[in-house]
């Protein structure tokens, strides 16, 4: 298995589709929002991507529940391992593509905690409370899952909150769900800190000229709640509120790039994280062209012989 991981906007799909091509494979998406159908501009879900001149390339767990449900890290363990047998059983190779740290983690290590259970009215009082509050909260609520947590968005933010009390009150309700995966090789890009701003900036400006803010518009307009869309973050949670009147244009376009870009600052914390824990990244030059980070990617697959 090879895991094409990094920041928004590193180009991570196009290479990972290249290799898949190139290596007879097909992509497992690690993206926490790509699974909403409908939710398309505002994740970066561009489906064309997945083609190699007229040779589609197959992908899995994009578009695999309804905009307005939760997804959790615990169904998409279950999902991913699904799809890797699948690939395996047809002796296809599995390239895992997404910038969501705690999925790819989890899969990777066999993360224990997953299925601890969702409280809705502790997390209705929590979604009520602001950012500081709830840090705080976490602080002061240890258990043996904080050193995993990622904490990076609100929505982590709250799952850890829950995770940790249920651990606190139950202490040997962690038990692991999934095997701990061995033979992969994880592919890191991270271009420079200036470039992947810039590419963040003008793609977001496109997104918003080009139907972004309409997609959300028709997700409210179909009954997805207010509350649920700002749920998911950043272009939905911006879009959301500008949509309602809670902000102006101007107001929305600067607040949502600046979000994204500490996003993807927390994302590569996240993976430096991992990498701390033990887990080996071999990161590449995000400025090169990707049939030469293709190349780069099959020698060192062909080296460890996988």
């Amino acid at each position: 298995m090879i895991i094409i991981l990094g920041p928004t906007a590193s180009g991570k799909t196009r290479l990972a589709v290249q290799l898949a091509h190139r290596l007879n494979g097909e992509i497992i998406s690690a993206d926490s929002r790509q699974v909403y159908r409908d939710m398309d501009i505002g994740t970066g879900k561009d489906l064309d991507e997945y083609r190699v001149g007229d040779a589609p390339v197959p992908y899995h767990l994009i578009n695999i529940v309804d905009a307005g449900t939760e997804y959790n890290l615990y169904e998409f363990q279950k999902d991913f391992h699904a799809a890797l047998a699948n690939i395996q059983q047809r002796k296809k190779l599995p390239v895992v593509c997404g910038g969501t740290g705690l999925y790819l983690e989890a899969v990777l290590k066999g993360h224990q905690f997953t299925a601890i259970p969702i409280d809705e009215a502790a997390r209705r009082a929590l979604e009520s409370l602001p950012d500081e509050e709830l840090h705080r909260i976490f602080r002061e609520t240890p258990s043996a899952y904080t050193p995993l947590a990622d904490t990076s968005t609100r929505k982590r933010l709250i799952r850890a909150i829950e995770i940790s009390r249920h651990l606190q009150q139950h202490p040997d309700a962690a038990t692991a769900t999934t095997p701990e995966l061995t033979d992969f090789l994880v592919v890191g890009l991270n271009p420079p800190v200036e470039l992947r701003r810039e590419r963040i900036s003008r793609r977001l400006h496109e997104r918003l000229r080009n139907g972004m803010i309409e997609e959300v518009e028709t997700l409210l307009k179909r009954g997805i709640p207010a509350e649920r869309l700002i749920y998911y973050g950043l272009e939905y949670k911006f879009i959301t509120q500008y949509l309602t009147g809670d902000l102006d244009y101007d107001t929305l376009s600067s607040r949502l790039e600046t979000a994204i870009h500490q996003f993807a600052k927390r994302q590569m914390t996240y993976f430096r994280k991992m990498e701390r824990d033990g887990l080996p990244i071999h990161w590449l030059d995000g400025t090169r062209p990707t049939p030469e980070l293709c190349e780069d990617v099959v020698r060192l697959y062909r080296t460890r012989g996988l």
